[in-house]
């Protein structure tokens, strides 16, 4: 049985809610290049090939775009059976290597006190929207102590295009008794102009950090409506959240 968050007395009351729908890699958390390891371990091991995913874009894209291109590349045919071998493979390689040291590895400037305020707050829910796979996200949130934040969310095991997760993510929340009764009704938190775009494709709110790789001036120009430094900037965070 996949992981599914906390499914809590909270989150089953049928109320108005702010569903805050989080990102995990750059916005949560830094898994030191834990998952690229993996990622090319698998390959590797299944399929004899070197550095299967160099010169892959991988940030703000589902696990399965991203291996879907590595098969392409690499000219290996996909089908169904292959990509449940790899998921396998994967998960199990990628639980090994977060527990590995690696740059820029950990959770990001503001992140803990901000999930801590938000937690307590009775018309916020906090979810997740993530290209990860349900399985590594849960191992990825579960290492640095985050998952009891989050009540519900999409996955890149949910669809192979981010744009999709939103209204998943908005569906799992209703089945928890969490009203969405407009698409400004969510916040989306991500660090890549693919989380905008998500964004802006859902007419939600978006709120950027800069703790990936790309800077406020990027995240802005892709059509943010507040970009940050990091989550301890919390009262613009605080106004967007406020705002009808």
């Amino acid at each position: 049985m996949l992981w599914q968050p906390d499914e809590s007395n909270e989150c089953s009351r049928r109320m108005s809610h702010t569903l805050l729908l989080f990102d995990i890699d750059g916005t949560l958390i830094l898994s030191g290049g834990a998952g690229l390891r993996a990622l090319n371990q698998t390959f590797h091991e299944l399929f004899q090939v070197q550095d299967a995913f160099a010169g892959i874009t991988t940030a703000g894209r589902t696990d399965g775009e991203i291996i879907d291109e590595a098969l392409r590349q690499n000219q290996i045919t996909s089908t169904e059976a292959v990509l449940v071998e790899i998921q396998r493979r994967y998960e199990g390689r990628f639980a090994e290597e977060i527990q590995l040291p690696g740059p820029r590895k950990g959770i990001m400037p503001g992140v803990e006190d901000l999930l801590k305020f938000l937690s307590v707050r009775r018309n916020v829910t906090l979810g997740l929207l993530t290209g990860n796979f349900q399985s590594t996200a849960k191992i990825k949130l579960d290492y640095f102590g985050l998952s009891h934040y989050f009540l519900c969310g999409a996955y890149g095991s949910d669809a192979l295009h981010r744009n999709a997760l939103v209204d998943i993510a908005k569906q799992r929340a209703k089945l928890r008794g969490i009203e969405i009764l407009s698409a400004r009704d969510i916040l989306i938190v991500g660090d890549t102009p693919l989380d905008v775009a998500c964004a802006r494709a859902a007419g939600s709110k978006m709120a950027a950090v800069a703790t990936g790789q790309f800077d406020v001036v990027a995240l802005e120009k892709a059509g943010a409506e507040i970009a940050l430094e990091d989550l301890r900037d919390r009262q613009p965070f605080l106004e967007l959240l406020e705002e009808p």
